[in-house]
């Protein structure tokens, strides 16, 4: 398991994840499907133009209105909802994507802790002298130097993120260059705010506290930009489309009815558009207008998976189970690589009373964990499916699995004990629950009890 996802645990569990649950507003990281890979295939070619592996680079939508981004915790990408709607274009996104991937690819998180622990020492420096000038009956100097050793640390550090910040610009430029996109985004977005540099730091987005931009800053990649995007392609149709429908995705499950309905009046009859209104209605408990507007859709692009998703979520948490099996399923089938769309059947079978649907949604959820071993909700769901076949052991292995991989290492080590009672000895499992039982045992993690 990757342990970054591990300590991103009280965020998941707060997640608003439109294909799983409603009324997706809550803070914390956003998994949908849809959204998922569209930024994975915008991201994955500048991932492999930085030498990194694609597969190894996990990619995190943050629910939050501000404008924010950033790479953090080894080879992770995050995206702020609020930078995702403020860019006016595929560029301006891809842009910052490939301004992260540089900070990724050129160790900067390495840099910067070394940078702190040097502006620290700075820090300290000043604090040293200001004590021995007042031993030395300069009490108003030695104040002064005391008072400003948090200011000489902040200038210390702020050398190393502006050459940083620049390196992780030119870098960028080069991975749009190498996979023949234009580089104009990234100017555009930088020039669209740089007004952030005449705000006080508290007013600022947080993008621009943590990328302090300037008109050198922006003088000296514009010219390098401006060569590579004559040679570039255009983005394509596809890439384009893909960004409309994130937007209105994002729009209709974040947004108030009444932004939904300005942005999509109903005037506007784009596939997009009709998205957008179909999920606010779907928010407003308008299931008859909600179940219209999808099954439009679903008669302009049956082939598209993420309307059957959308309708079949819309039957299941209105109480019409059996009925959502259908367009899950259908869903699953158009894009069958989606962990998430196996969770999602297999949580639509689990809520029937048919126990033959029981053992199929045992294997949906296996396939969905081989795929994404640390998906916690997929662990919650496996741990119903063993309960409601009776294999109680089981059950409480992969509860344990669930509480590991959201960082509640108390819960993980009470199941796992009790996983390995009723495991088959030296079998698979029952080495995995004493593996996990090692890893979270209160004597060997300070100040956790088991209980």
């Amino acid at each position: 398991m990757r342990p970054l996802k591990s300590m991103l645990a009280a965020a998941a569990c707060a997640v608003a994840v439109f294909c799983a649950t409603s009324g997706a507003s809550a803070q914390g990281l956003i998994r949908d499907a849809e959204i998922e890979a569209t930024l994975r295939e915008y991201s994955e070619p500048i991932f492999a133009a930085a030498g990194l592996a694609p597969k190894d680079v996990d990619i995190y939508v943050v629910n939050d209105p501000t404008l924010n981004a950033f790479a953090g915790g080894g080879q992770n990408v995050f995206l702020h909802t609020g930078l995702i709607m403020a860019s006016d274009n595929v560029e301006q996104l891809k842009g910052v994507i490939a301004h992260e991937t540089g900070h990724i690819a050129e160790a900067h998180s390495i840099t910067r802790s070394m940078a702190q622990r040097s502006s620290m020492g700075t820090a300290l420096v000043s604090i040293g002298l200001g004590v021995l000038a007042i031993a030395a009956g300069a009490p108003d100097a030695g104040a002064a130097l005391l008072g400003s050793s948090s200011q000489f640390a902040t200038l210390s550090f702020f050398q190393y993120t502006q050459n940083e910040e620049s390196a992780a610009d030119q870098v960028a430029i080069t991975y749009l260059e190498k996979t023949g996109q234009s580089a104009d985004g990234l100017v555009q977005f930088f020039e669209k705010y740089r007004i952030q540099e005449a705000l006080s730091t508290r007013r600022r987005d947080p993008y621009f506290r943590s990328h302090p931009i300037s008109s050198d800053r922006i003088g000296q990649i514009r010219a390098r930009a401006s060569e590579v995007t004559a040679r570039a392609q255009p983005q394509s149709e596809r890439a384009l489309r893909q960004m409309e429908m994130m937007k209105a995705k994002l729009i209709g499950f974040l947004g108030t009815p009444a932004r939904v309905y300005n942005k999509y009046p109903k005037s506007d009859l784009s596939v997009p558009a009709r998205y957008a209104r179909a999920i606010a209605a779907y928010r407003a408990i308008d299931i008859g207008l909600a179940e219209k507007e999808i099954l439009d859709l679903i008669g302009m692009e049956p082939e598209n998976p993420y309307f059957h998703e959308l309708y079949g979520q819309i039957l299941f948490e209105n109480a019409r189970v059996e009925e959502s099996i259908a367009p899950h399923r259908r869903a699953l089938e158009l894009a069958p690589d989606q962990p998430l769309l196996f969770v999602n059947l297999a949580r639509s079978l689990l809520a029937t009373e048919d126990p033959a649907n029981y053992k199929e949604a045992e294997g949906l959820l296996i396939d969905a964990l081989a795929r994404e071993r640390d998906n916690a909700f997929a662990w919650n769901q496996l741990a119903q499916a063993y309960g409601k076949l009776g294999r109680t052991a089981e059950a409480q292995l992969a509860t344990a699995e669930e509480a590991y991989a959201i960082g509640d290492y108390q819960r993980a080590f009470i199941f796992s004990k009790r996983a390995s009672d009723g495991l088959e000895p030296n079998s698979p499992n029952a080495r995995r629950a004493s593996d996990i039982a090692v890893v979270t045992d209160p004597r060997v993690r300070p100040g956790r009890r088991a209980g």
